[in-house]
């Protein structure tokens, strides 16, 4: 598996707007008094896939997350679109990118360029 500033990824082939890849990239945000962490488990141009241990906050939630990339941390708008929930705890949820964030678009680049290389 490939490995970068940003974590590790590998292709996953989907039949979406935008091609999701696989990753392994931490992520920490903020919500309803509360900090959280994660790890983004997919990644495309539109949105992303985060897993988290335990979460508790509204559905259609507007957050910020906070992604590491190449030594500094990214601040990407999102809006949750749907959440995960096994054993009666919710600890999953897909986002969508709010906003056209040109340092989030260079991340998915730099992760999908890096797959055909």
């Amino acid at each position: 598996m490939n490995q970068t500033l940003c974590g590790s990824y590998k292709k996953v082939i989907q039949r979406r707007a935008h091609e999701r890849v696989s990753a392994e990239i931490p992520v920490k945000f903020y919500c309803c008094n509360t900090d959280y962490s994660g790890v983004i488990n997919n990644i495309s141009e539109s949105g992303m896939f985060i897993s988290t241990k335990e979460m508790h906050f509204p559905f259609d939630s507007k957050i910020e997350l906070i992604i590491p990339f190449e030594e500094r941390l990214l601040r990407v708008p999102v809006r949750v679109i749907r959440i995960t929930k096994s054993d009666n705890t919710f600890n999953g949820l897909g986002v969508e990118v709010i906003e056209g964030h040109h340092d989030y678009l260079r991340l998915v680049t730099v992760i999908k360029s890096s797959l055909y290389s």
